[in-house]
C-alpha cells in the first residue's frame, strides 16, 4: 500500500524521516513516498485531504479535523523558543507595522496575532522573509526554520521570540507543527503511525548518520548549527507529546478560538503511539 508522507524540505523533517526515506526499518507491505513542500503549501493541501500523512501547522488543525487526526509523534515543539520577530533595528511600537509572515495557517501567524493585535500581515514564503526585511519591503519579519539561527548574520535584530513570550504567558512549550494522518486509513492508522514513530526513534539513536542526511536539506547550515537546529525540533517531544504537550496544543487552539482567530475550538483527535 502506498503511503504518501508530505513534509517540509527542512533539516528537522529530513532527520525525522531518515529511516523511512532510506528504507532502514522494516515497513511490511507499505511503500512510502516522500512529498516535499513548504509548510503553508502543506496546510493548504491538508484542507483538501491530499496526502495520507502530512506535516501541518497546529493552527491548521481546526480546519482539517474532519479529514485528519493528529499523531502524538512527529511534533515540532519550542521549549522556551519559537518563531522570532526581527527587524533592521529596534522598533519601540509595532502597532500598525507591516510584518512579513510565512503563511496564513502557520502557527507562527496565530501566535503573532495573539501577541500583537494591530499589524499589517504580508504573506510571503518563509525563505523570502529575511530579504524582505533587509530590503525595506516590510517593517519587520516573523522567521521560522533555520532563519532562527542565522538572522543575526544577516544584520537583523530580535524584537521578540514568540516561544519565550508564550512560555511566560502560559508556562507551557509552544507546539508549532505536528503530523496528521488521514482518518480514512481506518484500521491501518495505528500501524502506519507506529512506523513514523520508529523512524523518529531510529534517527535519534543513529544521530550522526541521520544528521549527515538531514544537512543536505539545511539550506546553508553548517554542521554545528544543523545539529543545534535539529535538536531544537526533533527531541523527546517529537517521540511523544505526552500530556503536557497535548495540553499545550489544546490551550493554543482554545485561545485562538476565544480571540476569534480560529472560527471555533475543535477537540483534538489524537492517535496515540
Amino acid at each position: 500500500m502506498l503511503i504518501r508522507i508530505a513534509h517540509s524540505p527542512d533539516a528537522d523533517d529530513a532527520f525525522m524521516f531518515y529511516a523511512l526515506a532510506k528504507n532502514l526499518i522494516p515497513v511490511g507491505d507499505y511503500q512510502f513516498e516522500h512529498i516535499l513542500k513548504d509548510i503553508e503549501t502543506l496546510n493548504q493541501e491538508a484542507l483538501k485531504g491530499t496526502y495520507e500523512i502530512t506535516a501541518i501547522s497546529y493552527h491548521a488543525y481546526p480546519y482539517i479535523a474532519g479529514k485528519y487526526a493528529l499523531m502524538t509523534c512527529g511534533s515540532s515543539v519550542g521549549s522556551g523558543y519559537g518563531p522570532i520577530l526581527v527587524a533592521k533595528g529596534s522598533l519601540p511600537d509595532l502597532q500598525g507595522k507591516s510584518i512579513a509572515v510565512p503563511g496564513k495557517l502557520t502557527t507562527a501567524y496565530l501566535v503573532l496575532k495573539l501577541y500583537l493585535k494591530d499589524f499589517e500581515p504580508v504573506f510571503i514564503n518563509f525563505d523570502e522573509i529575511i530579504p524582505a526585511v533587509k530590503n525595506d519591503k516590510v517593517d519587520a519579519g516573523l522567521i521560522i526554520h533555520e532563519g532562527q539561527l542565522t538572522y543575526e548574520r544577516e544584520g537583523l535584530v530580535k524584537l521578540v521570540d514568540l516561544g519565550e513570550w508564550w512560555q511566560e504567558e502560559k508556562g507551557l512549550p509552544l507546539p508549532l507543527g505536528g503530523n496528521a494522518i488521514r482518518k480514512d486509513l481506518s484500521e491501518k492508522i495505528k500501524e502506519v503511525a507506529r512506523l513514523v514513530k520508529e523512524s523518529i526513534e531510529f534517527s535519534l539513536s543513529h544521530r550522526k548518520e541521520a544528521l549527515a542526511y538531514a544537512l543536505s536539506f539545511g539550506r546553508g547550515l553548517n554542521e554545528k548549527d544543523g545539529d543545534k537546529f535539529v535538536g531544537m525540533y526533533v527531541n523527546e517531544w517529537t517521540v511523544n507529546l505526552g500530556e503536557k504537550g497535548k495540553k499545550a496544543v489544546e490551550v493554543l487552539l482554545k485561545w485562538g478560538a476565544e480571540e476569534g482567530i480560529i472560527p471555533e475550538y475543535q477537540p483534538v483527535e489524537w492517535v496515540e503511539v
